[in-house]
């Protein structure tokens, strides 16, 4: 009778989702594409250390911290396109449409 301390919601954001960065992953882009998480295949997710703060993501014209950053990259997959996220740093996973 006594209710779970843990709440199955996924409405607050100050605290990581059941799965880490995945399902951050997963959630960013079903919001993104409009469609229920369930549709969103996971292709692969692994730790990684990023060669720099850009965590395999640069930007043109941006500066990076020079240091290895752990991190994880995870690769998703909705209708035949792939979609990569990368995250690292205590950043959250992010869509990276140019990986390198």
């Amino acid at each position: 009778m006594t209710p779970s301390p843990t709440s199955s919601s996924s409405s607050g954001s100050s605290s990581t989702p059941a799965g880490g960065p995945v399902e951050q992953a997963k959630a960013d882009l079903s919001k993104r594409l409009g469609i229920d998480p369930a549709q969103v295949t996971v292709v692969s997710s692994e730790e990684v250390t990023w060669s720099d703060g850009s965590l395999g993501c640069p930007e043109p014209d941006m500066l990076y911290t020079q240091a290895l950053v752990p991190g994880n990259r995870t690769i998703l997959e909705v209708g035949g396109t792939q979609y990569n996220y990368h995250s690292g740093a205590g950043r959250a996973p992010f869509l990276c449409e140019h990986p390198r």
